[in-house]
């Protein structure tokens, strides 16, 4: 593999990461369960049992009641394991809140979390997918 074909991949895989990321904030989540493999396997930061296959991982987001939220994702690092497959772990920043009858959200005094994303990936006929991604949070609440 050359550098540049490494480099396309850590770019594409990133690409990936915030393109989960802006879908995940829209809470447009046929989006973020496209983003996934067929048998994928995601770990919530916050916990619980993995839920296993992209139908499942979409009923799990439609499952959750609405929140205004705001990731950011920072310090990604992207393992190029091999030209169809890729490593990535990521800081993540949690912001979420409750609608208000007017004017902007307002904030969850939880928030905001501080965690950690490791990323499986494999390139796919649509594109890089999640393989496996697995949270966790990096400070209690």
């Amino acid at each position: 593999m050359t550098e540049e074909q490494r480099r396309a991949i850590e770019a594409d895989v990133t690409r990936l990461i915030h393109q989960y990321v802006w879908a995940n904030d829209a809470q447009d989540w046929q989006q973020c369960a496209s983003l996934y493999t067929k048998d994928a396997v995601f770990r919530r930061p916050s916990g619980g049992d993995p839920v296993a296959g992209r139908d499942a991982i979409l009923a799990s987001f439609t499952a959750r009641p609405p929140r205004s939220q705001r990731h950011v994702m920072a310090n990604t690092l992207v393992e190029v394991v091999s030209e169809t497959e890729a490593r990535a772990k990521s800081v993540i920043v949690l912001y979420m809140g409750d609608a208000a009858e007017e004017g902007l959200p307002v904030q969850d005094p939880k928030s905001p979390l501080i965690g950690t994303f490791e990323d499986r990936v494999v390139l796919t006929d649509n594109g890089w997918r999640f393989a496996e991604r697995t949270g966790g949070l990096d400070f209690r609440p």
